[in-house]
């Protein structure tokens, strides 16, 4: 069984070894630092440490305020917060002024479990990908999640880095090189391809197992730059597999499926299914409860790409 690691445990980490490295990071929070975990940063660099309290919409203002006087603010909340909040505040003062801030939220999608609808962010990469300028990540693992905060703080520009509360299955090795906007083959097929990002990656390589039982060879593509992202492995994959089905923790609109269909329609039109959430909010349960409720197993990545096979050429 792979280990386990919560990626916002390594975000804060990372934190502070930017720190270290560079006196320009200074990270804020409102109010969630010890579930952000931008407590470590808190606890080696006090004195740049900002926590705005329940004020999401100063926290971007000041992050502003910072990357506008040279610094490289990193401002952190749970997803839900992070967006719905302060949208206009992003809109205008981040993306509109193209300044170097970087939003990075946890607890985002139904596996934030028992908190119930009102903290499970399910649109939040719709917003934001909405953005002009905007760069958005969702690492699928701890590995990927330390080179994308690091990715994005040497980048210029706004970045939103989305993270999961629980832990996640390590599927990718030290040999890894993220590069933002750059897809990453996990596994060669011919018959489909699964484009997974963030908690559905490792459920769609559990998934191409079980379709290899029943002969479909199936690619496996980690698309954790979701904003710039990867047209060429997408039309490469709707050439080479005739057939895509799409993973996210998201709603179906705004996202992952959104985007990959909009790639596929203009360079080379192929059946489609879209794993992610069908237009409903959330509800409170165990994360793994909700994720069979609303469709978001390997089973069901499965029998979507059944569903695709069906309607291939």
């Amino acid at each position: 069984m792979a280990e386990e690691i919560a990626p916002r445990e390594v975000y804060g980490k990372t934190l502070v070894e930017l720190g270290r490295e560079n006196p320009d990071i200074v990270v804020l929070d409102a109010d969630l630092f010890p579930s952000t975990m931008t407590r470590y940063f808190k606890d080696a660099f006090p004195e740049r440490f900002l926590e705005v309290g329940i004020a999401e919409q100063n926290m971007v203002g000041i992050a502003c305020g910072l990357a506008a006087n040279g610094k490289i603010p990193f401002a952190s909340t749970f997803a839900v917060f992070g967006t719905s909040r302060c949208f206009d505040q992003i809109r205008v003062s981040v993306a509109q002024a193209k300044l170097n801030v970087k939003i990075v939220v946890t607890h985002s999608g139904l596996t934030v479990g028992e908190d119930g609808a009102s903290h499970q962010a399910l649109e939040d990469l719709a917003l934001i990908c909405s953005l002009p300028g905007f760069t958005v990540i969702v690492p699928a693992d701890a590995v990927e999640t330390a080179q994308a905060i690091r990715a994005v703080a040497a980048h210029k520009g706004p970045c939103y880095v989305r993270l999961v509360r629980g832990k996640l299955p390590v599927i990718l090795d030290d040999s890894y090189r993220f590069e933002i906007g750059k897809a990453y083959t996990l596994r060669k097929g011919k018959d489909a391809t699964i484009m997974a990002i963030g908690t559905m990656v490792a459920p769609a390589l559990e998934a191409t197992s079980m379709l290899a039982n029943e002969g479909i060879d199936c690619r496996v593509l980690n698309m954790s730059t979701l904003k710039p992202i990867d047209e060429a492995a997408i039309i490469k994959a709707a050439q080479e597999t005739g057939a895509i089905v799409t993973a996210e923790e998201h709603q179906e609109h705004g996202g992952l499926a959104s985007t990959v269909s909009r790639v596929t329609a203009k360079h080379h039109p192929v059946p489609m299914v879209f794993v992610a959430v069908k237009d409903k909010f959330g509800m409170s349960g165990k994360p793994a409860e909700l994720l069979e409720k609303y469709g978001l197993t390997a089973k069901d990545i499965a029998e979507a790409v059944k569903e695709t096979l069906k309607r291939k050429v």
